[in-house]
């Protein structure tokens, strides 16, 4: 617990010392923001900042800072390493640049900042790439809060029948295809509040039992892997594993949304950084918590899953157990809302960037609900297919959450690489976001040929990073001496 508690402290410093830092670097301003100069009544409009910070909280939330970190607790202790340095140097970087990018340049997408600063093929490119993962994460976080809720209303273990969630299936999706169409304000900018009290309440109270039990987990310096439950290698799994309470791709998505809401450029700092820090502290919360269950006290039931394989498909019976375990009965309740409200919160959002990102690139304005309906259908058929496929096939959960988790953390290499363009081109201290992106791209890099593509021993990890840090470093170094020249 003395890990625990200096890592929070770190978060909660990181965010008053290096973020102030990395505000200064890009240096905001008093210009018309896009939610002024192109204000539309549907996606660019103001919003009051305390209701943006809980929107962009909740949208890149999601599944990942808890089911990530329940995963990521297998490493054991480095799992707290991951963290606190990816959340500050990486992750909130990462989101406050992308951000602040995207409200100086008229609130463009994702998409359109890469391709501003990498060029036109690589836009083309992370057009398709970040749709494709919106849509993923469309599907994916509709499965596991409709398992969260049909395991709260006909409690089970760990059910083999993925039909029996059939109805809370449909009722998210269908409210995902109301949140997509519907102006900003309307069901997004009025239920998120009610969600986000819920996800803060979860954190919070197992904060406070945390502090209570003062379990004996491992601490840093009884070596940083552990008593690994999980047999794979800490690199580069570990930093696929936790993603959004560390660094995450699918938030500069998101940002692109809020974006469009700020009054004043210099809200960023306590919007973007501020909300992949509070993220950062709920991954470690979690985090510990399932430590506390994994190496010290399995609850009655958590060891049939504790020590078997890291079935993401698992994840939301383990936050099932905990929250029951710890907050009994009305506490377990509000928790486990909190838990469903960070997917889908996420996932009603990333379809409609999806949406957003898709206009912008055939030039469809959206004011009219009908042309908003000419993407959303097509889109939502997609989803659909993902999702009958999940449902028929345990392994297609599997497999799309795998390929999702690489290309979450490769679509942070790109705009990690944008960024650094930026502050070139701006003779700004490029650092703070070349080492990220070095460093992310050797794990994407290694990950997808160890991992996914040809499963190979672990021995060949560090072979595979040499390598990818080798090209990427000569790649900047030729491509930096001749923006200098």
């Amino acid at each position: 617990m003395i890990s625990f508690t200096l890592s929070l402290v770190a978060l909660v410093l990181g965010y008053f010392i290096y973020g102030r830092f990395v505000e200064r670097v890009f240096n905001p301003d008093d210009r018309p923001t896009p939610a002024v100069a192109k204000a539309d009544g549907v996606d660019f409009m103001v919003l009051p900042g305390w209701k943006i910070f809980m929107i962009q909280f909740l949208n890149i939330a999601g599944t990942g800072p808890i089911f990530g970190a329940i995963m990521g607790a297998k490493f054991g202790p480095a799992a707290y390493l991951w963290i606190v340095l990816g959340c500050i140097f990486a992750g909130a970087t990462h989101d406050y640049l992308s951000g602040m990018l995207s409200v100086r340049n008229g609130g463009i997408n994702q998409p359109e900042i890469i391709g501003r600063f990498l060029g036109k093929t690589t836009k083309q490119v992370m057009l398709v790439f970040s749709v494709f993962l919106l849509m993923m994460v469309g599907a994916v976080f509709v499965f596991s809060p409709a398992k969260i809720l049909g395991d709260m209303w006909e409690p089970s273990l760990v059910a083999d029948n993925l039909g029996q969630y059939t109805f809370w299936i449909v009722l998210i999706f269908i409210y995902y295809l109301i949140a997509t169409l519907m102006p900003i304000d309307k069901i997004i900018g009025r239920v998120y509040p009610l969600f986000a009290f819920s996800l803060l309440f979860m954190a919070g109270a197992l904060l406070v039992m945390l502090f209570v039990k003062w379990p004996a987990i491992p601490e840093l310096w009884n070596g940083l892997p552990g008593e690994a439950l999980t047999p794979k290698s800490i690199f580069p799994c570990l930093f696929i594993t936790i993603a959004c309470g560390a660094i995450s791709g699918f938030h500069a998505t998101q940002s692109p949304l809020m974006a469009r809401c700020m009054k004043s450029e210099r809200q960023g700092r306590p919007i973007f950084y501020g909300a992949m820090i509070t993220e950062g502290i709920v991954a470690l919360i979690w985090a510990t918590v399932a430590m506390f269950f994994f190496y010290q006290q399995p609850t009655p039931g958590f060891e049939q899953i504790a020590g078997g394989a890291d079935a993401v498909s698992d994840a939301p019976s383990v936050v099932t157990l905990i929250s029951n375990d710890w907050l009994l009965t009305f506490g377990g309740i509000l928790a486990l809302l909190g838990v469903v409200a960070a997917p889908i919160t996420s996932g009603d959002t990333a379809l409609r960037s999806a949406r957003l990102i898709i206009a912008d690139f055939v030039r469809l304005e959206q004011r009219s609900i009908r042309k908003r309906l000419y993407i959303s259908i097509p889109m939502f058929a997609a989803v659909m297919a993902l999702l009958i496929w999940q449902m028929s096939d345990k392994e297609g959960f599997e497999m799309i959450w795998g390929w999702f988790g690489w290309s979450n953390q490769t679509l942070s290499v790109f705009m990690l690489w944008a960024i650094t363009v930026y502050l070139v081109q701006q003779k700004k201290p490029f650092v703070i976001t070349l080492v990220p992106a070095l460093f992310m791209t050797v794990v994407c890099s290694t990950y997808l040929i160890t991992q996914q593509l040809f499963h190979l021993d672990n021995q060949w990890n560090w072979i595979i990073a040499a390598v990818a840090l080798a090209i990427a470093a000569v790649w900047f170094f030729l491509w930096y001496r001749r923006a200098r020249s």
